[in-house]
């Protein structure tokens, strides 16, 4: 069974949104999902460039990248959770993913159509993950 891992540059400085976060965090972490904050000082090759070393499969949150609903992103949650490898989730630096470095490869998801702040991108993206455990489950929190 596969991990997972949301990746965060930097920790989040709005503390409602930390908290946000650390609440989602703790209802997936008995669900094999973990959250690692990168240093803020990170410059964002660095950060990129430690992203890389991960075993499995690095997934970059991009405003460009696919969008599902969350039913959608759902079978894709179990899907992975199948799979031997673990899975990273990136949330980007706020100025983006450097084009410089081959992550043109890369799979890239997005949470919306819209733009967020990075703080925000994490807690729609622990919100779905939570939200996909709980459509498994079969559980009434996600209404649609």
């Amino acid at each position: 069974m596969g991990r997972f891992t949301v990746h965060a540059h930097g920790v989040p400085k709005e503390k409602a949104m930390r908290e946000l976060i650390e609440m989602y965090g703790r209802r997936i972490k008995a669900r094999g999902i973990s959250i690692e904050f990168h240093s803020a000082k990170l410059e964002p090759d660095a950060y990129v460039d430690r992203l890389l070393t991960k075993r499995g499969n690095l997934i970059l949150l991009d405003e460009g990248g696919e969008q599902d609903d969350s039913v959608a992103f759902a079978k894709r949650f179990e899907h992975w959770q199948l799979a031997s490898d673990g899975v990273h989730f990136a949330i980007g630096p706020a100025e983006g993913w450097p084009d410089h470095l081959g992550l043109a490869n890369l799979q890239r998801l997005s949470l919306s159509c819209m733009t967020f702040p990075h703080e925000l991108a994490t807690v729609l993206l622990v919100e779905q993950l939570y939200r996909a455990t709980e459509i498994q489950r079969g559980s009434g929190y996600h209404k649609a």
